[in-house]
């Protein structure tokens, strides 16, 4: 089993910043891909960014440029820093990650955007 923390969640105006962190602890050797998903009211949850264990980072379009992810191994975390963010960012982000073929999930930290 993986354990997924996240944190880092909140309220910001348009334009702003915000840090999302989410911590995995458990039986994390053999864990590859971590990264985000999110969910807005109404819609289906969809990718946001990944980052391979080898480092390798993938990016949804709607995100390219304003957002990166990255990671410490050592803390077995891994980071959503997000920038310049829009009214249309606002959603629930989750964390995932995948062990042995098998996807776990965090509890969902909420992000609010305001114009």
């Amino acid at each position: 089993q993986v354990q997924l923390v996240e944190s880092g969640g909140g309220k910001v105006q348009a334009g702003g910043s915000l840090r999302l962190s989410c911590t995995a602890s458990g039986s994390i050797l053999g864990m590859n891909n971590m990264g985000w998903f999110r969910q807005a009211p109404g819609n289906q949850r969809e990718p946001v960014a990944r980052i391979h264990v080898e480092g390798e980072t993938t990016y949804e379009d709607t995100v390219k440029g304003r957002f990166t992810i990255s990671r410490d191994t050592a803390k077995n975390t891994v980071y959503l820093q997000m920038d310049s963010l829009k009214p249309e960012d606002t959603a629930v982000y989750y964390c995932f990650a995948v062990r042995g073929g098998r996807v776990y999930w965090g509890q969902g930290t909420q992000v609010t955007v305001s114009s």
